[in-house]
């Protein structure tokens, strides 16, 4: 059942409260009433309030600066301010103060309910969104991991295992398995927690600026080198740093990786003396570092000095099990971003993800489901909603079967393979087809291809 919503009118003049409340109770909604912004802030305490409507002129306050102390305290509630004249400056800063809108008394009558109900939805897009948010962080970190394969719960007991003896972890796997969750997780389940957790993507800096970003430089180190900057080795000093991507190390950086690791030392760019850190080093790579290290590209002391733990995270398509969880809770995610009522999956928008390869991994299932969130009307995700590729693999399977039978289940197929051939270009499916762009808008529509 749905709660009712609250609306709290703070205005001086009683006879406008009480015609406000009227009008806007006939609409389904509980009023409750202020005259000043003392009496509006015991309510806001006391009550789930969901929109306040607030004169602009209060007796011990002004409303426009009284929506600003109601957003830092309440952010989720949105503030519709009243005026008595359309002042644009009062409006611009009550905007900028986090109020939803502004109008005039009397001249905008006739928007008040419309643009309650707009308010209404704002506000519980805000509450649904704080609500995640502080559930996420309530939750104990490895809870985050989300499957009941065999293959991530025993690269979940083996982070457990490791997270308190501030050990060297090395974390394999392919893109998109979720190696920074990973390491979060063991970063929360050590003694090291309350101190800091940094990451940095080592395939995301040139060779100079990686070791800028990760060491740090004096003033003057370099051009554009205008002060002294601390680097992420510094930032997590008695904490944890996260090398994610380190195979794409050069060969150089690498020596100086070394260094810190044996020594807890390492030289900023432009200085001469060491700086000394206390930190734990949790990497990450996709690739085979024993066949760099071959190739040359690697250093083997460094290799074994990283490894100390290893733990290799299962590809997607290695815990299919684990799919329909997954795709749940980024649908509750979205759902909650993009105020939308999916809740569910249609069986056969399950059977094909659980078929698709995931080459992306975790990375490409919560992208699908996004963009199948943003495509859904429904209450629950079907195949139309997927991307064409996805389409294509869910028809094929049930096309075996009925294509000695079904001529449309053929045809279906096919113009499904074109569009992915086209990359969804639809007019160059039609030249490919040998039909009219007007005839192949209308088999999209009769299969209900997206």
């Amino acid at each position: 059942m749905n709660k009712v919503k609250k609306v709290l009118i703070i205005d001086d003049e009683e006879k406008l409260r009480t015609l406000l409340a009227r009008i806007i109770s006939l609409e389904g909604f509980e009023v409750l009433q202020a005259p000043d912004a003392k009496s509006g802030l015991k309510h806001l305490g006391q009550s789930d309030i969901d929109v306040v409507l607030c004169d602009v002129k209060l007796p011990d306050a002004s409303g426009v600066a009284l929506s600003k102390t109601i957003k830092e305290r309440f952010p989720a509630i949105e503030i519709i301010l009243l005026t008595a004249y359309g002042n644009i400056p009062d409006g611009v800063q009550a905007i900028k103060n986090g109020a939803f809108d502004y109008i005039t008394k009397g001249d905008d009558n006739n928007r008040i309910i419309p643009l309650l109900y707009k308010a209404i939805e704002k506000a519980d897009r805000s509450k649904s969104l704080l609500e995640l948010a502080k559930n996420a962080g309530s939750k104990p970190s490895f809870d985050r991991i989300i499957g009941r394969s065999n293959a991530i719960l025993q690269a979940v007991a083996l982070a457990k295992k490791v997270a308190q003896a501030d050990t060297a972890v090395l974390l394999t796997g392919e893109t998109g398995t979720g190696k920074e969750v990973f390491a979060q997780a063991i970063h929360q389940e050590s003694s090291r927690r309350q101190q800091h957790f940094v990451a940095i993507n080592c395939a995301a800096f040139s060779k100079d600026l990686l070791e800028s970003e990760m060491f740090g430089h004096k003033s003057g180190a370099f051009t554009g080198a205008l002060k002294d900057q601390k680097g992420l080795f510094e930032e997590a000093d008695h904490g944890t740093i996260f090398l994610d991507e380190i195979g794409e190390m050069a060969l150089e950086l690498q020596a100086k990786l070394l260094r810190v690791i044996e020594s807890g030392e390492f030289i900023k760019v432009g200085e001469t003396k060491p700086t000394k850190v206390n930190v734990r080093i949790i990497a990450a790579t996709n690739r085979d570092l024993k066949e760099e290290i071959i190739q040359g590209h690697f250093r083997e002391d460094l290799f074994y000095r990283i490894s100390v733990f290893q733990i290799e995270l299962p590809a997607l398509r290695e815990r299919t099990t684990d799919i329909e969880l997954l795709a749940l809770h980024f649908i509750q995610h979205f759902a909650c971003k993009m105020n939308k009522p999916v809740k569910a999956i249609q069986p056969d928008c399950l059977k094909a993800l659980m078929q698709h390869t995931w080459n992306g991994n975790i990375r490409e299932l919560k992208n699908v489901i996004e963009r199948a969130m943003v495509l859904s009307g429904e209450d629950s995700l079907s195949v139309a909603d997927l991307p064409v590729a996805l389409q294509v693999n869910a028809t094929a399977q049930t096309g075996k079967q009925l294509s000695a039978f079904s001529l449309q289940s053929v045809e279906k197929l096919h113009i499904l393979k074109i569009l992915n051939h086209t990359q969804g270009n639809k007019a160059e499916a039609a030249r490919l087809l040998e039909i009219g762009i007007a005839t192949l808008y209308r088999k999209i529509e009769e299969y209900k291809i997206q």
